[in-house]
């Protein structure tokens, strides 16, 4: 169970991303919790368009198309084996 004590009445803040606990009628506070980090809309926009360039070049790149066949049936079969 970590640092939490069996019984003990919590109070939970949270800060930028971060989860803090403290007993109750104390000042003292730790960590129990983090957010995991998030892209930013950009970024997603940004890596869509780059996806959406690589499926143009390789519709006249044969090179191309070949890995992108490649990654796609790997892909399916990462889906198959969940």
């Amino acid at each position: 169970m970590g640092q939490l004590k069996s019984g003990t009445t919590y109070i939970y803040e949270r800060n930028e991303g971060t989860t803090y606990a403290r007993e109750f009628g104390t000042s003292d506070r730790f960590i129990v919790g983090q957010d995991f980090p998030t892209r930013s809309k950009l970024d997603q926009i940004q890596e869509d368009k780059m996806w959406g360039e690589i499926r143009r070049i390789a519709k006249s790149h044969p090179g191309m198309q070949a890995e992108l066949d490649r990654v796609i049936m790997f892909y399916n079969l990462l889906k198959e084996t969940k």
